[in-house]
Protein backbone atom coordinates (compact mmCIF):
# COMPACT_ATOMS: atom_id res chain seq x y z
CA UNK A 1 0.00 0.00 0.00
CA UNK A 2 1.52 3.37 -0.95
CA UNK A 3 2.34 5.82 1.78
CA UNK A 4 -0.06 8.69 2.36
CA UNK A 5 1.12 12.04 1.07
CA UNK A 6 2.11 14.33 3.93
CA UNK A 7 0.78 17.89 3.99
CA UNK A 8 2.06 20.58 6.34
CA UNK A 9 -0.45 23.31 7.22
CA UNK A 10 1.14 26.52 8.50
CA UNK A 11 -1.73 28.63 9.82
CA UNK A 12 -2.18 30.59 13.06
CA UNK A 13 -5.97 30.19 13.22
CA UNK A 14 -6.53 26.91 15.05
CA UNK A 15 -10.13 26.56 13.80
CA UNK A 16 -8.94 26.80 10.19
CA UNK A 17 -6.28 24.15 10.86
CA UNK A 18 -8.88 21.83 12.42
CA UNK A 19 -11.29 22.16 9.51
CA UNK A 20 -8.56 21.61 6.90
CA UNK A 21 -7.13 18.67 8.86
CA UNK A 22 -10.51 16.90 8.96
CA UNK A 23 -11.19 17.63 5.28
CA UNK A 24 -7.78 16.50 4.00
CA UNK A 25 -7.49 13.47 6.28
CA UNK A 26 -10.88 12.26 5.04
CA UNK A 27 -9.59 12.16 1.44
CA UNK A 28 -6.38 10.33 2.25
CA UNK A 29 -3.69 12.84 3.25
CA UNK A 30 -1.53 12.68 6.36
CA UNK A 31 -1.65 16.12 7.99
CA UNK A 32 0.61 17.90 10.46
CA UNK A 33 0.57 21.56 11.37
CA UNK A 34 2.40 24.59 12.70
CA UNK A 35 0.88 27.75 14.14
CA UNK A 36 3.64 30.26 13.35
CA UNK A 37 6.15 30.80 10.56
CA UNK A 38 9.22 29.77 12.55
CA UNK A 39 7.65 26.47 13.60
CA UNK A 40 6.42 25.92 10.04
CA UNK A 41 9.90 26.41 8.61
CA UNK A 42 11.41 24.04 11.20
CA UNK A 43 8.82 21.33 10.58
CA UNK A 44 9.22 21.64 6.80
CA UNK A 45 12.99 21.24 7.10
CA UNK A 46 12.70 18.38 9.57
CA UNK A 47 9.93 16.34 7.88
CA UNK A 48 10.21 17.33 4.20
CA UNK A 49 6.43 17.22 3.49
CA UNK A 50 4.94 16.47 0.07
CA UNK A 51 3.11 19.82 0.08
CA UNK A 52 2.78 22.92 2.27
CA UNK A 53 -0.34 25.06 2.76
CA UNK A 54 0.97 28.39 3.98
CA UNK A 55 -0.82 31.44 5.38
CA UNK A 56 0.83 34.83 4.88
CA UNK A 57 0.00 36.65 8.10
CA UNK A 58 1.78 34.55 10.70
CA UNK A 59 3.51 35.27 14.02
CA UNK A 60 7.35 35.18 14.16
CA UNK A 61 8.00 34.76 10.39
CA UNK A 62 5.49 35.76 7.70
CA UNK A 63 4.49 33.35 4.95
CA UNK A 64 6.52 35.17 2.31
CA UNK A 65 9.74 34.65 4.30
CA UNK A 66 8.96 30.99 4.97
CA UNK A 67 8.19 30.41 1.28
CA UNK A 68 11.32 32.22 0.12
CA UNK A 69 13.58 30.37 2.59
CA UNK A 70 12.29 26.99 1.40
CA UNK A 71 12.12 27.75 -2.33
CA UNK A 72 15.64 29.21 -2.43
CA UNK A 73 17.12 26.15 -0.70
CA UNK A 74 18.04 23.30 -3.09
CA UNK A 75 17.03 20.72 -0.49
CA UNK A 76 13.41 21.98 -0.24
CA UNK A 77 12.73 23.90 -3.45
CA UNK A 78 10.70 21.08 -5.01
CA UNK A 79 8.08 21.00 -2.24
CA UNK A 80 4.90 22.55 -3.69
CA UNK A 81 3.74 25.52 -1.63
CA UNK A 82 0.18 26.83 -1.78
CA UNK A 83 -0.32 30.27 -0.29
CA UNK A 84 -3.80 30.15 1.29
CA UNK A 85 -4.57 33.58 2.67
CA UNK A 86 -7.19 36.17 3.56
CA UNK A 87 -5.21 38.65 1.46
CA UNK A 88 -6.26 38.87 -2.16
CA UNK A 89 -4.56 41.96 -3.59
CA UNK A 90 -2.68 41.66 -6.87
CA UNK A 91 0.46 42.83 -5.02
CA UNK A 92 0.13 39.87 -2.61
CA UNK A 93 -0.16 37.48 -5.55
CA UNK A 94 2.88 39.04 -7.22
CA UNK A 95 4.94 38.77 -4.04
CA UNK A 96 3.91 35.13 -3.65
CA UNK A 97 5.08 34.48 -7.23
CA UNK A 98 8.40 36.19 -6.52
CA UNK A 99 8.86 33.98 -3.44
CA UNK A 100 8.38 30.90 -5.60
CA UNK A 101 4.91 29.81 -4.43
CA UNK A 102 3.29 27.19 -6.66
CA UNK A 103 -0.21 28.59 -6.14
CA UNK A 104 -1.94 31.58 -4.55
CA UNK A 105 -5.49 30.95 -3.31
CA UNK A 106 -7.47 33.61 -1.45
CA UNK A 107 -9.50 32.03 1.39
CA UNK A 108 -12.58 33.75 -0.05
CA UNK A 109 -12.51 31.22 -2.93
CA UNK A 110 -13.24 28.46 -0.43
CA UNK A 111 -11.76 25.10 0.44
CA UNK A 112 -13.00 23.33 -2.68
CA UNK A 113 -10.56 25.37 -4.80
CA UNK A 114 -7.77 24.58 -2.32
CA UNK A 115 -8.53 20.84 -2.32
CA UNK A 116 -8.65 20.74 -6.13
CA UNK A 117 -5.25 22.47 -6.32
CA UNK A 118 -3.76 20.07 -3.76
CA UNK A 119 -4.99 17.08 -5.81
CA UNK A 120 -3.46 18.59 -8.97
CA UNK A 121 -0.08 19.05 -7.26
CA UNK A 122 -0.03 15.77 -5.30
CA UNK A 123 -2.63 13.03 -5.43
CA UNK A 124 -3.51 11.23 -2.19
CA UNK A 125 -2.30 7.65 -1.72
CA UNK A 126 -4.63 5.25 -3.54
Amino acid sequence: MPEKKRVLIVEDEKDMVSVLKIRLTSIGYDIFSAYDGQEGLSLAQKHNPDLIILDLMLPKLDGYKVCRMLKFDDKYKNIPIIIYTARSQESDRRLADECGADAFIPKTLGQEVLVDKIKKLISPAQ
